[in-house]
């Protein structure tokens, strides 16, 4: 079984930074991609940005250029780097880390940590 446990969440004023961090229990490198989302009050949980083996990134287009995403595979640890924090980022961020075989996907998910931002 693998775990991921998500810490560095908190209450931040607006234009702040955080940093999250995702400790997974096994090697990243095992897994296709690594990824954090996050669930509003009300909403969907939502893809937030995603970093593959191979290093490649994406992210929501509601957060290019304030987040970033990245890993330290000897840490089995995986990073979102947050700043430029609006209101609206306010939501519970999980770490996800997903592996495709040819007959399905495998999805591992973390317990999730509140941000909270205020305005």
């Amino acid at each position: 079984q693998v775990q991921l446990v998500e810490s560095g969440g908190g209450l931040v004023q607006a234009g702040g930074s955080l940093r999250l961090s995702c400790a997974v229990s096994r090697s990243i490198s095992s897994f296709g991609a690594m990824g954090w989302y996050r669930q509003a009050p009300g909403k969907e949980r939502e893809l937030v940005a995603v970093i593959t083996s191979g290093g490649s990134t994406n992210y929501a287009d509601s957060v290019k250029g304030r987040f970033t995403i990245s890993r330290d595979n000897a840490k089995n640890t995986v990073y979102l780097q947050m700043s430029s924090l609006k209101p609206e980022d306010t939501a519970v961020y999980y770490c996800n880390a997903n592996t495709i075989t040819a007959v399905r996907r495998y999805d591992f998910w973390g317990q999730g940590t509140q941000v909270t931002v205020s305005s």
